[in-house]
C-alpha cells in the first residue's frame, strides 16, 4: 500500500534536507538569489487518468491561494496570511531542470487573486488590486513599488478574497462575495428585502485594467446574485467571462418543517455560470437544485423546497454536488494534454460533498462549440484519506489552479502550502 501524501511530503523533506528545504526567506533586491534546490517528488498518491502523473513541486510554503505561471516558467502564488511580512511567492527554475532554485517573497498584502496580461502581473488583496510592471520576459521590474489599480472593495472579514479575471479589451473582474450567507435578517430566519448587501457584494465588478487608484463607486456592477465567485476566469475561446459559485449553506437549522438534515446537507448545487453584462444569478432569492435542475425559491423568502423562483435569473452551465467548494476555475488552452481536454474546464474543489462522499479534488467539464458536458473527476485523492471512514486528517486542498507554458498544469494547495505540477506523457 503507497504511503500517504503526508509522508510523500516528508520523504520530499528528506531527499532535499529539511533545515535547507523550506528555508523560504525574503531576498533584499530587485530579483530573486540562489537558494536551496527543492528536488520534486512523485505525488503518487494523486489518483489520475491513463498516461498522466503529478509531482510535488514545493511544501510547507503557507495558505497558497491561486497561482499564475509566466511564459519564461516562473511562478507567482498568492498566500491568505502574509510569511515573513509578505504575500506572494516567485518561485523559478532558472535553469529548466524541473527543481525550483530561486525563490522570493514580495507584496506587503495577503490575499487571493493573481493573473498576468498585457506586460503586468495584477494581484489582489482582500480590498483592492495591485499590479506590477513586467519586462519582455515577464519577469517584474520593481517587487516594491506596485501601482494600486483599486481600492476599497468590501471586507468584512468572511469570503472576503478577491479573485480576478482580465479580458482582452483592457477590463478588470473582480468578485467581491457575499459576507453574508443568506442575507437573513438579524436575529430572524426572514430574508432582507431587497438584499442590500447587493450593492457592494454578492457579484462581479468590472474596472479598468489601466487606471491607477480607482476606487469602489468607479467600477461597474457587471453581474449580480453571484453569491461568492472563488473559481474565475476570461475564456479566449468562447470571449467570455466564466466563474464558479459557492452555494450557501444549512436550509435545516431555521427551516426544518421544509428540509431534513440530509436535504440541508446535499442542498443547493456548486454552479458554474457564463456571465455577460447585466446577468442576475438570482442569490439570494433563489438557489439551484441539481437534483431537479430547477432554480427554487430560497426558505428567507417563501420557499419550501417545491416552489420554482427565478424567471429573470441566469441558469447555470452545470450544477455540482454540493458543499464542494469551487475556488479556481481554468480554460485550458495548451497542447500538452490529449485533445479532449482543449478549451475545456479545470475546477479545483477545496471541500467534500456529503452527497458524492468524496471532495477535495480537481474536476474536468469538456466544452465542445462553446457548449459543456458532463463533469468528471479528473484529479483525485488530495484527501489522501478515505472520506468515507476517515482515518486522519486532511492532508491537501486543492485551491489555485494555473496553465504553464509547456501545458502542464499546476494545482496549489491551501492547507501544506503544496504545489504539484500535473503532466501528461503521450
Amino acid at each position: 500500500m503507497q504511503s500517504k501524501l503526508l509522508k510523500s511530503a516528508g520523504l520530499f523533506m528528506g531527499l532535499a534536507g529539511a533545515a535547507a528545504l523550506f528555508a523560504y526567506k525574503s531576498t533584499p533586491g530587485p530579483f530573486p538569489t540562489k537558494s536551496s534546490i527543492i528536488e520534486p517528488v512523485d505525488a503518487k498518491e494523486i489518483k489520475l487518468p491513463a498516461g498522466f502523473s503529478a509531482k510535488i513541486l514545493a511544501t510547507d510554503l503557507g495558505p497558497t491561494r491561486h497561482m499564475v505561471v509566466g511564459k519564461n516558467g516562473d511562478m507567482y502564488v498568492k498566500l491568505s496570511k502574509l510569511k515573513d511580512g509578505k504575500g506572494i511567492y516567485l518561485l523559478r527554475d532558472s535553469d529548466k531542470d524541473g527543481k525550483i532554485d530561486e525563490q522570493k517573497l514580495f507584496g506587503d498584502y495577503p490575499g487571493t487573486g493573481i493573473a498576468i496580461k498585457n506586460g503586468y502581473l495584477y494581484s489582489s488583496s482582500n480590498k483592492g488590486v495591485y499590479r506590477y510592471k513586467l519586462n519582455e520576459k515577464e519577469e517584474i521590474v520593481d517587487f516594491d513599488n506596485p501601482e494600486l489599480i483599486v481600492d476599497g472593495l468590501v471586507d468584512k472579514g468572511r469570503d472576503n478574497a478577491k479573485p480576478l479575471a482580465l479580458d482582452n479589451k483592457g477590463n478588470l473582474y473582480v468578485t467581491v462575495g457575499s459576507y453574508s450567507d443568506n442575507c437573513r435578517e438579524t436575529g430572524s430566519g426572514k430574508g432582507m428585502s431587497p438584499c442590500t448587501i447587493l450593492d457592494s457584494a454578492g457579484g462581479i465588478w468590472k474596472f479598468n485594467a489601466a487606471k491607477l487608484n480607482q476606487k469602489f463607486s468607479d467600477g461597474t456592477r457587471y453581474a449580480t446574485g453571484v453569491k461568492n465567485a472563488v473559481g474565475i476566469d476570461w475564456d479566449n475561446k468562447t470571449d467570455a467571462l466564466y466563474v464558479t459559485v459557492h452555494g450557501r449553506g444549512k436550509f435545516d437549522d431555521m427551516y426544518p418543517q421544509y428540509y431534513t438534515p440530509k436535504q440541508s446537507a446535499e442542498l443547493p448545487a456548486e454552479t458554474l455560470y457564463k456571465l455577460k453584462e447585466g446577468d442576475d444569478a438570482g442569490w439570494p432569492y433563489i438557489y439551484y437544485d441539481h437534483f431537479q435542475n430547477k432554480k427554487m425559491l430560497a426558505p428567507e423568502y417563501g420557499g419550501d423546497g417545491k416552489k420554482t423562483a427565478g424567471e429573470k435569473a441566469i441558469n447555470p452551465l452545470v450544477g455540482f454536488p454540493a458543499h464542494l467548494g469551487p475556488n479556481a476555475l481554468l480554460f485550458y488552452s495548451g497542447s500538452m494534454f490529449p485533445a479532449k481536454y482543449k478549451n475545456g474546464a479545470f475546477i479545483a474543489f477545496h471541500s467534500q460533498s456529503a452527497e458524492l462522499k468524496k471532495g477535495y479534488l480537481v474536476a474536468f467539464v469538456p466544452f465542445v462549440n462553446g457548449k459543456p458536458g458532463k463533469w468528471e473527476i479528473f484529479a483525485d485523492n488530495f484527501a489522501g484519506v478515505d472520506l468515507v471512514k476517515p482515518t486522519g486528517p486532511i492532508q491537501h486542498r486543492p485551491c489555485g489552479l494555473a496553465q504553464g507554458p509547456d501545458g502542464a498544469l499546476y494545482v496549489t494547495d491551501d492547507l501544506n502550502g503544496t504545489i504539484f505540477k500535473i503532466a501528461y506523457n503521450k
